[in-house]
């Protein structure tokens, strides 16, 4: 009786979904630089404190990106049950990647057409962030008095590493096992889905030096873009052939990055680029610098220190065949690999949900890229998380990037009949 009431609930509210989610869309959250991060926070706290809800702002102070101009704001609203209990948190980054080119619709005009609402960000990610808001109340209309508590946070700079969201609160101890002890992340994994996880990540840079001399007599001068070619060349017949050989037992989508992968993310060498509307030609020099950005991606079956030691090996090999080379390699950013046990209670209590609404098993998966997970795993040291959301992965950060209004609707049912499970 308690599950019809929850999901009549659910199905009631299908044009304040709808809604809901316009309005989040017709939001410009784009990161960077950070914009209308406050605005979003707002406006959801406009929504949910009427209804009860215990609205915290949060701003990231000294995290990457914060600013006078550009401040990390994030929302975080709690609601109590009235009985003891666990806590359920549903955490989504408000934040959205650059529009880019292609779009034929409006990018921030939360377009319906065909059961489709259209924008930047509706996919990813604020589609499952409505969700979860439509999830959460319709549970409390039906089941007021509850175990526990549940939590909805709207975080920033997710596409930039959250730094300035999640990793920030997992610091002041918002995500710690005795405050917090089950988390959902509306990620677009599908609605059958159960992402457990996801693959880590090294960004580096390697340089390599040479030495400046006039262009028509590069033999007075040590191009430092050719012994990067060097490097290329090694990376090329080496290093890509070695990590074909890697993979993981880790169920990661697409089935290519079951793998170790590595992008080379861009190359910088010799005379920085002309401004706009420069017209000259460049000066005839040899160039003394150039730099690499890769993007190592890796396994749970590897070690971070394996992994650094490739690119050293490899640069060393290249040092042994030029006798002039000369390098330095410098970290960016690193992530261990995070994969939550399928035995979990989250994750037995949504695979029972996604039965339930969809007639079907769960798929488990773990994404190939990060996303704040890392943070409530290695900062914040709690286990009990998944993503789990409305919207197509692949539509992520696309041009006419849409979310499906009926995999809301069914996901914000998984969601709610995960509060069932786990608070009644």
């Amino acid at each position: 009786m308690t599950e019809t009431r929850i999901l009549s609930e659910i199905t009631a509210r299908r044009d304040d979904l709808i809604a809901l989610t316009q309005g989040l869309i017709r939001i410009p959250t784009l990161n960077p630089p950070g914009r209308n991060y406050r605005d979003i926070c707002d406006y959801l706290a406009a929504r949910l404190e009427p209804q009860g809800w215990k609205v915290e702002f949060i701003r990231a102070l000294g995290a990457p990106g914060d600013s006078e101009t550009y401040p990390r704001w994030n929302l975080l609203a709690r609601y109590e049950g009235g009985l003891p209990g666990d806590c359920v948190h549903f955490n989504s980054h408000h934040d959205v990647v650059e529009v880019g080119h292609g779009w034929t619709k409006d990018p921030f005009g939360g377009e319906l057409e065909d059961g489709k609402i259209y924008g930047r960000g509706a996919c990813d990610m604020k589609g499952g962030l409505a969700a979860s808001v439509i999830a959460a109340e319709a549970f409390i209309a039906a089941c007021p008095k509850f175990k526990g508590a549940i939590e909805i946070s709207a975080t920033a700079d997710e596409e930039s590493g959250g730094f300035g969201g999640v990793a920030y609160m997992a610091q002041k101890g918002y995500f710690s096992p005795e405050r917090v002890q089950h988390v959902i992340i509306p990620e677009p994994l599908h609605k059958d889905r159960i992402c457990l996880g996801h693959r880590g990540v090294w960004w580096a840079e390697i340089e390599t030096k040479g030495r400046i001399a006039h262009g028509s007599m590069p033999f007075l001068g040590d191009s430092a873009i050719r012994h990067m070619g060097a490097v290329l060349e090694e990376m090329e017949h080496e290093l890509y052939p070695h990590l074909t050989t890697k993979h993981t037992e880790m169920p990661v989508i697409p089935l290519g990055a079951r793998q170790s992968t590595m992008n080379i993310n861009s190359i910088h060498g010799g005379e920085a680029e002309p401004e706009p509307g420069y017209t000259g030609l460049p000066a005839p020099c040899v160039a003394d610098r150039c730099r690499m950005i890769i993007d190592r991606r890796f396994l749970i079956e590897e070690d971070i220190n394996e992994v650094k030691g490739e690119i050293t090996d490899l640069l060393e090999r290249v040092k042994d065949k030029r006798p002039s080379f000369d390098y330095s390699v410098r970290d960016l950013f690193e992530v261990q690999p995070s994969m939550t046990d399928t035995e979990a209670p989250v994750v037995k209590t949504v695979a029972g949900a996604i039965a339930k609404v969809l007639g079907t098993q769960a798929e488990y998966v773990v994404s190939p890229g990060t996303y704040d997970q890392k943070h409530i795993d290695r900062i914040g040291k709690l286990k009990n998380c998944i993503a789990y959301g409305p919207g197509v992965l692949d539509l992520a950060h696309q041009p006419d990037e849409w979310v499906g209004v009926e995999d809301m609707i069914d996901s914000a049912k998984v969601m709610a009949l995960t509060l069932q499970e786990l608070l009644l």
